[in-house]
């Protein structure tokens, strides 16, 4: 039955798993997009619209790139269109959409935190948008509520090194259930070729009142703003990379190059652009390492493909797709080993956007093994992976080439405070997996046994590895 008790658990084992250890662990959500400000604020949502798809920008765009696969005008999107008219275009979207996580993530979405149960069609519109907005007019559907009600324990937000954290650092003097941490994305400080990156640099060294001149100043303020978000609680790093290539260079050129960028130049070679990357990574490996934190490297991604919806729309809309960038786990292991000889090297979780970079990356990652329970490990099923398919292929492969029990789990990568139940989605699979092993008698039939590796890949293991409750 759509969406019963036992939606993807086929066999009594996978049930058992999901029902007695799965379904009652808490979240910990190490990498999402959510706003610390939002969250601090915690404001009432005017309607279903606004929460669920779109609130003046910010909204969850795996939902807004089907709207627009289904000829929705960009005004009922992302634009200034009637809020009741865009949950209709969704709607109609929906109905179109068998077979895509996101059809039976909306129904979860309705269902887990509306408690309605009705089939999301244009016959049922009117009545669910009626009964949710009901709901949203009461204080237990604010951010704050609706962040306890599916027992979140941590929320990691993404956040610029140059960002004052003010918002964390007044959540944090607050007595809720929860913590909401910063994650420190230093994505714009090897972006050289970014016409406003003096601006940046600027900004960069007033955040920790350092005058930003040379190399050597970068990466000293770098320093200082990890200490500075170690202090309000960080405990990851989150290098947005979208394509990596390993390149060494001198003291003098890296000198040079950010003397051009801060003279306002953009244009740079490739092999330029990888020299500063790969020196700008390697210190930072070094400060995350003594810090005790753990380096998150997002792979493979190419953003903001269509130029048109960029200029008119803006980032972070759904303009993005899979990278195809070759030979990538060769560069990453370079990294890593310049990084293991001068021991320097940090706990670091490696995502690809291409599931063809997978395997490699796994076999590659248990070369640098050793002294922390899973230094390295491959990361969950991201992004336009966090399918059915994606997320039980990626558990197949951790399993396959390291261990499978020492997973830190799922994440959301969202920017909607309805998105938890992609927990319970990805929970299920693990279960399913797991009671698949044990049909085949791959796995003992052992529930203590089982059980307690569930729990850990739930939850567990996130809570020991990141260090969030020290």
């Amino acid at each position: 039955m759509f969406l019963d008790e036992n939606f993807l658990l086929t066999n009594e084992w996978a049930q058992k798993l999901f029902h007695s250890y799965a379904n009652s662990e808490p979240i910990i959500d190490y990498h999402c997009h959510l706003e610390p400000n939002v969250i601090f604020e915690n404001k009432q949502y005017d309607n279903l619209t606004k929460i669920w798809l779109n609130d003046n920008g910010l909204g969850d765009h795996y939902k807004w790139r089907l709207m627009r696969a289904n000829g929705v005008e960009e005004a009922l999107i992302t634009g200034d269109g009637d809020d009741y008219q865009k949950f209709i275009a969704f709607v109609k979207t929906l109905e179109k959409a068998p077979g895509n996580p996101i059809y039976e993530w909306s129904h979860l979405e309705m269902r887990r935190y509306f408690g309605i149960d009705l089939i999301i069609n244009q016959e049922n519109a009117a009545n669910i948008w009626a009964l949710a907005n009901q709901k949203l007019q009461t204080n237990a559907y604010r951010p704050k509520e609706l962040l306890e009600m599916m027992q979140v324990k941590v929320v990691c937000t993404t956040d610029d090194p140059a960002d004052t954290l003010e918002y964390h650092e007044a959540l944090a003097k607050e007595n809720n259930s929860f913590k909401v941490l910063p994650t420190f994305r230093p994505d714009n400080a090897w972006m050289i070729e970014m016409p406003d990156y003096a601006d940046y640099i600027e900004r960069l060294g007033k955040s920790a009142g350092i005058e930003v001149n040379t190399f050597t100043d970068l990466l000293r303020v770098l320093s200082a703003r990890v200490a500075y978000f170690h202090e309000k609680g960080a405990r990851l790093a989150d290098q947005g990379l979208n394509s990596y290539r390993y390149q060494a260079a001198t003291p003098a050129a890296l000198d040079l190059l950010f003397a051009r960028a801060l003279a306002g130049e953009t244009d740079f070679s490739e092999g330029e652009l990888a020299q500063f990357s790969t020196a700008v990574q390697l210190h930072l490996m070094k400060t995350y390492q003594a810090h005790g934190w753990t380096m998150q490297m997002h792979l493979n991604a190419l953003r903001n493909g269509s130029s048109k919806l960029k200029r008119e729309v803006g980032i972070n809309v759904g303009g993005d797709s899979m990278g195809v960038q070759t030979n990538l786990a060769s560069h990453v292991v370079q990294l890593f080993s310049e990084a293991e000889e001068r021991d320097v090297l940090p706990k670091v979780i490696v995502y690809s956007l291409n599931p063809t970079d997978w395997l490699p990356l796994a076999t590659a990652m248990q070369s640098f093994q050793g002294g922390i329970v899973q230094k390295l490990q491959l990361g969950c099923a991201w992004w336009f992976n966090d399918t059915y398919d994606g997320m039980k292929e990626q558990l197949k492969i951790m399993a396959s080439q390291s261990l499978l029990a020492n997973f830190t789990g799922m994440l959301t990568d969202s920017r909607s405070f309805l998105s938890y139940p992609r927990h319970e989605y990805f929970r299920r699979i693990l279960c399913q997996l797991f009671g698949e092993w044990v049909e085949e008698g791959r796995l003992p039939e052992d529930e203590a046994y089982l059980g307690q590796i569930i729990k850990s890949i739930c939850y567990g293991n996130a809570s020991s590895y990141f260090g969030f409750f020290d």
